[in-house]
């Protein structure tokens, strides 16, 4: 079983920006996270957009994200 909860996409940014992840280029809905000690990140999501469990999981390997964060 998944711990993921679907979320808006919103929320998952808010998050990440909570722990250390700063949007430094936007174009459209994409916009390019970085942190130091990490690749940047493309999160390309629209706001009101619903992430499902699966994709959560994704962002999560590639950001550090926990489900607690959210």
């Amino acid at each position: 079983m998944n711990e993921w909860p679907a979320t808006k996409a919103r929320r998952v940014l808010a998050a990440l920006q909570r722990i250390g992840w700063r949007v430094v280029r936007t174009a459209g809905s994409h916009r390019t996270l970085r942190r130091e000690g990490w690749s940047q990140y493309r999160f390309a999501f629209h706001d009101q957009e619903e992430i499902g469990p699966v994709m959560l999981a994704e962002i999560s390997r590639h950001t550090g994200l926990r489900p607690k964060d959210l």
